[in-house]
């Protein structure tokens, strides 16, 4: 599946699933917000982006091949709770994206 079809079709899901979800622009790119707060996006190098303030979480994102921290910018300063995923790890993305949800309502 392309990227971002996937990406649509996890925020169509989460949005389904959790009225306090909605979907969103924001830095110029889809997102997704959980209590008003953007949680989760989708870059435009077609890559996921989520926010996940719990150590142990970040650190297993981290882990994933490619994966590294989001720095929209790209001049060296990265988010330091997001990580940016490849595609190459989409069938991760539905559990980040749902931990990244679960983490904000935390």
């Amino acid at each position: 599946m392309n990227p971002r079809a996937r990406y649509d079709e996890i925020a169509d899901d989460l949005a389904a699933r959790d009225p306090n979800v909605e979907l969103s622009q924001m830095m110029g790119m889809p997102c997704i917000k959980a209590g008003g707060k953007m949680v989760i996006g989708y870059a435009s190098s077609g890559e996921m982006v989520f926010k996940l303030p719990d150590a142990a979480e970040h650190e297993k994102a981290l882990g994933l091949d490619g994966a590294r921290l989001f720095d929209p910018s790209s001049r060296g300063r990265p988010f330091k709770e997001w990580v940016q995923v490849p595609a190459a790890h989409e069938s991760k993305w539905p559990s980040l994206a749902d931990t990244a949800i679960r983490l904000r309502a935390g």
